[in-house]
């Protein structure tokens, strides 16, 4: 019988075999990019083949660069088949009718590394797990799965419980790692379900619903790449913190083409981080300002009292109100959005004025018909058109118009408010100063106005059409420049003829083969472009999404492929998701997928005790995720005079702090208490940190309950859990939130009576 020293050395060998597999692919990928970008010129259609080359290579080189930690971490072995390595990439030997060398955790052949049991072995006799630093191997766990080993004491729901539960209490590093080596059954089948239509994955704290989404998109774009990689695929996060959180598990799985966003980042050229009441919020993001916002452009077309008076050629000219209802009304009837149906109100008034002028200079004084023909009066109309006042005095009653500019107008302005349809308690609600700072809750309305307003292409395209002419007409000067040269150079006919440019390119053609390519990958052209259609969308702590939000992700993603990840009893924003029927059934009906995810892999038993009384609080039909593991130390609460609290914080972050270790502690307070108890940490403890900005690799962070969604820490803190509860109508769910942050430790600190749903730590 083999050893264990042995086996550490074969399974090295092998490990050490595959990295130099991997280098010798990295370095053949790497000089064919290095090729690739020597080479200059060609036709357009030459250049666009080889930018695709480019990004192929370069897409392959940051693959094989990403994969270097935890290249190779598993085994399986079979009765009657050649054992099998499962990695984060998949590798060939040189030989491609050998067995792959290495077979990437996504494709078929590795799923029972993640479903084989000992009850339902899929034919492995044995798993091994692999633990690495860098390219050496540091340990082996091994699973045997035949039925002899069946009693063996393993759980039938955990798969690999050794690598789970290191991975589960190893400290927290500010960053989320990848769970590709100790995926569960029931995550698995998440992961690897289909592209189309939308999936719901319901799953209270700790069942991993982050981790899995995220391995989802990995696993699409690898069972969907061409797609997927020209559409783009997009992660919505609820804040900037959690994305830098989440920030390293894609490129860890090789994938790095993967656009991440809040909320506040999904209209192009605004960046919403600014706070605003939760109530303020509530208004806006319910379906009841599509009204306003409709009622806030139609406002903006505007006819006058009476007429207005233009001088056109020295002539007055009157722009009657009833033409400009006219105008009005056909422009509207038309359907079309404002900036684009502002042709047809323009067309119409214009034609009204030309009448004007006709009959006041080209009337029979005989009394007869009108003796201009239809030829002056379209000179007539263009005349009127190119003019500068009637210009002005058309745009002031029909203005081309922002998403920006109206929203700011809108917000800041009482009588535009009542006016567009806002009740008295709403307005009150919603005014603010012009040039007040953008609230997430302002993008879905800045994206619902861009809908109601659109874009007028005409004046773009002459733009466009301009730079052309104007492109063309250098590119003939430059060659007349260069046939000048050649007629000089070649004055005697002894020369023999030889062919330059000129004789082989046209100015125009010579335009083409100038143009720059947009060499932007599929994500940084969907971030800057709000019309990008998505071909897959994933929404983390989906459940706070309002409807209006929806709306707007609906728009990016219209064939519905999307996975939205949630906990409908973790609702805090008094707009967000209280049931994903509310949420789906305007875009789906009822044609909506639901997975649910019921084991706690994050939270202990002992904290999820305490958790589940508080979500009784909340609804006392939810039942709480099942905690895999016990982390062998009790929570605990204690109460401290108000003017201590402050001080008590800080001795209490210092002692937790020294029993993670190197871990993570997370201060979890009411919003009002954030910048006093921020500031008197930050001064008293070096290091930590406070609010939604600050990097995560601080070991110690205050913040907000909503500024903590989504994220974990190996110990939690939380003060005046009372405060916390009345801050919001959904306090409860808050509270819940916050005492499931913590992976090892939960304590809680309070000046007041604790709350019920907290009385067993009493």
């Amino acid at each position: 019988m083999r050893n264990d020293a042995d086996l550490l050395t074969d399974e090295q060998a092998y490990l050490t075999a595959l990295y130099e597999r991997l280098d010798l692919l990295r370095d053949q990928a790497a000089e064919r990019l290095r090729a690739i970008l020597l080479e200059a010129g060609g036709t357009p259609q030459g250049r666009s083949q080889r930018e695709a080359t480019r990004s192929h290579w370069a897409e392959q080189v940051a693959q094989m660069n990403a994969v270097e930690n935890g290249l190779c971490f598993g085994r399986l072995d079979f009765a009657a088949d050649n054992p099998r390595y499962i990695g984060r990439l998949g590798l060939f030997a040189e030989d491609r009718d050998q067995d792959p060398l290495l077979v990437d955790w996504r494709a078929p052949a590795a799923r029972p590394f993640y479903l084989a049991t000992a009850v339902s072995p899929e034919g492995v006799t044995r798993r091994r797990h692999l633990r690495t630093r860098g390219r050496e191997l540091t340990g082996i766990d091994d699973e045997v799965l035949d039925l002899a080993a069946a009693g063996a004491g393993g759980r039938e729901d955990v798969t690999g419980e050794a690598a789970l539960l290191s991975a589960l209490t190893a400290g927290r590093t500010g960053r989320m790692r990848d769970i590709v080596e100790t995926i569960q059954s029931e995550q698995d089948e998440v992961i690897r379900s289909g592209l189309a239509g939308v999936m719901v994955v319901q799953g209270g704290p700790g069942t991993g619903k982050t981790a899995v989404a995220l391995h989802r998109a990995a696993y699409l774009l690898y069972t969907h790449r061409a797609q997927l990689t020209r559409q783009g695929v997009l992660i919505l996060g609820p804040n900037a913190t959690f994305l830098r959180y989440i920030s390293q598990v894609l490129p860890s799985l090789a994938e790095t083409g993967v656009l991440l966003a809040t909320l506040g980042d999904m209209f192009p050229g605004v960046t919403a981080r600014a706070d605003e009441a939760p109530a303020a919020a509530a208004v806006k993001g319910g379906l009841g300002i599509l009204d306003v916002l409709a009622q806030a452009v139609a406002d903006r077309q505007t006819v006058p009292d009476d007429y207005i008076e233009v001088d056109h050629d020295g002539y007055p000219l009157r722009i009657e109100r009833g033409v400009c209802e006219d105008a009005r009304e056909v422009a509207r009837r038309s359907g079309r959005p404002h900036n684009v149906a502002r042709q047809l109100f323009v067309t119409e008034a214009i034609h009204a004025l030309s009448q004007q002028i006709a009959d006041r200079i080209g009337a029979d004084p005989l009394g007869g018909e009108n003796l201009l023909e239809e030829s002056d009066l379209a000179e007539t109309r263009r005349e009127l058109r190119e003019d500068i006042d009637v210009q002005q005095a058309l745009f002031d009653l029909w203005p081309v118009l922002t998403p920006r500019q109206v929203l700011r107008d809108l917000l800041s302005d009482a009588d535009r408010l009542e006016s567009a349809g806002l009740g008295e308690e709403d307005r009150g609600l919603l005014l603010r100063a012009h040039d007040a700072r953008w609230t997430p809750a302002d993008v879905p309305l800045l994206d619902e106005l861009a809908e109601l307003l659109g874009v007028d292409d005409t004046l773009r395209a002459r733009a466009v059409a301009q730079e052309r002419r104007e492109a063309i007409e250098y590119a003939e000067g430059v060659l007349e420049i260069v046939q000048g040269s050649r007629s000089l150079d070649f004055e005697d006919d002894r020369e023999e003829e030889v062919l330059s440019a000129i004789d082989v390119v046209d100015a125009s053609a010579f335009v083409e083969r100038h143009e720059v390519l947009d060499t932007r990958t599929a994500s940084e052209r969907a971030a800057a472009d709000r019309t990008w259609v998505f071909g897959h969308v994933i929404v983390d702590e989906a459940q706070e999404l309002s409807p209006m939000a929806w709306r707007l992700l609906m728009r990016r993603c219209p064939s519905r492929s999307m996975t939205v990840v949630g906990d409908v009893a973790q609702t805090g924003d008094l707009a967000g998701t209280t049931s994903w029927d509310q949420a789906f059934e305007p875009y789906v009906a009822q044609r909506w997928r639901l997975a649910e995810l019921t084991v706690n892999y994050r939270t202990p038993a002992e904290i999820m005790a305490v958790a589940g009384d508080v979500l009784a609080g909340v609804d006392p039909s939810l039942q709480p995720p099942r905690s895999v593991r016990e982390a062998g130390v009790e929570p605990w609460a204690r109460r401290v005079p108000p003017a201590e609290l402050a001080d008590q914080l800080i001795s209490t972050v210092r002692t937790e702090s020294a029993q993670v270790s190197d871990g993570r502690v997370g201060v979890l307070v009411p919003d009002a208490l954030e910048e006093s108890l921020g500031a008197e940490l930050t001064a008293a403890v070096p290091g930590a940190a406070v609010g939604e900005q600050p990097d995560l690799l601080n070991h110690i962070v205050l913040m907000t309950v909503k500024q903590a969604k989504g994220l974990e820490f190996d110990s939690v803190v939380v003060v005046q859990p009372d405060e916390i509860i009345a801050e919001s109508p959904r306090g409860l769910s808050d509270l819940y939130v916050a005492v499931t942050r913590a992976t090892r430790r939960l304590g809680v600190l309070h000046t007041a009576e604790l709350p019920k749903e907290l009385a067993a730590l009493a």
